[in-house]
């Protein structure tokens, strides 16, 4: 699969944090890497500093990480996390 740094994208990345039960915060902070999981509050904080590709890159990532069953997301969300999980091209 191949990934567009655009804001549709990004939308839809973050619908599946959303839908898997997590709250998706944009914050300025002092992130090592660009973002802090709070597990048990099912928060995640991105710095708000970040730009859209490092946003995008930062949320696929964090799909590895978070606790998500796949059956709780919407056709749409269950089809592009399953490709994301398969290392996506990206195309800048």
């Amino acid at each position: 699969m191949k990934i567009k740094y655009t804001p549709a994208t990004l939308e839809k990345i973050e619908k599946i944090i959303s839908e898997a039960g997590y709250i998706l915060r944009y914050e300025r902070g002092t992130f090592q890497s660009g973002f802090c999981i709070l597990e048990l509050k099912k928060v995640v904080v991105l710095n708000k500093f970040l730009q859209i590709e490092g946003r995008i890159n930062t949320l696929i990532d964090l799909l590895g990480i978070l606790i998500l069953v796949p059956d709780h997301l919407s056709v749409e969300s269950k089809k592009l996390y399953e490709e994301l999980l398969t290392k996506p091209e990206v195309l800048a």
